[in-house]
């Protein structure tokens, strides 16, 4: 009889949690393209695009993330998402030139802070506000 218990438990508390995950391209929402235009003020490498997926589960915003044809530019990938608070930024972005630069961009009181790895030179940096702050080779 325990076991039934246990199990008939186990399977309510498994429904009970299930989401319904969806996606719909959209434009960025005001929230989302104020921090956009924040962060390509400063680091204009940081696409400004007014298209993003959102993804969504029971109706609230999960992950946001944005698309982009590549044809014709120097990129092999570039991937950009924004975190439901719209306060950081993850980018991600490969070239020959370069190699693979991925790292974050968050808002702090005002500033925009930028974290930056290059896998290919090992370089660590950290910016504020557009200007380097602190760099490790």
């Amino acid at each position: 009889m325990k076991k039934y218990i246990l199990l008939l438990a186990f399977i309510t508390t498994t429904f009970s949690f299930a989401q319904t995950i969806t996606s719909k391209q959209e434009d960025a929402n005001v929230a989302q393209y104020a921090l956009l235009q924040k962060v390509n003020e400063f680091y204009p490498d940081i696409t400004l695009n007014k298209t993003i997926t959102n993804f969504y589960a029971d109706g609230k915003i999960i992950d946001s993330q944005q698309q982009f044809d590549l044809k014709g530019t120097k990129f092999s990938s570039y991937k950009l998402g924004i975190e439901p608070d719209n306060k950081k930024l993850l980018f991600e972005y490969v070239t020959d030139e370069t190699g693979k630069v991925y790292g974050d961009v968050s808002l702090f009181k005002g500033n925009v802070l930028r974290t930056t790895f290059t896998e290919k030179t090992g370089q660590i940096e950290v910016s504020l506000n557009g200007k380097s702050v602190y760099t490790k080779n």
